[in-house]
């Protein structure tokens, strides 16, 4: 009897342990809750980013001596 009466106090305890992270998981702000939808932010906006990029990594180049190209 002694058996069953630990294995009822673990099993609680258990659910204690998972309910208390079930319950801190959707109180902490999460990575969906963080992104925010950008609707004004488009193909137009991205092909930017990329010359951007692109622009900035021949900077970086240019500026190397020659003998690392």
């Amino acid at each position: 009897m002694d058996n069953l009466s630990d294995n009822e106090d673990i099993n609680r305890t258990w659910e204690n342990i998972t309910e208390s992270i079930k319950t801190l998981a959707k109180e902490s702000p999460g990575l969906h809750e963080l992104k925010q939808l950008k609707p004004w932010f488009d193909e137009k906006c991205l092909s930017f980013l990329d010359l951007r990029k692109q622009t900035k990594m021949q900077g970086v180049q240019d500026t190397k001596p020659k003998q690392y190209r």
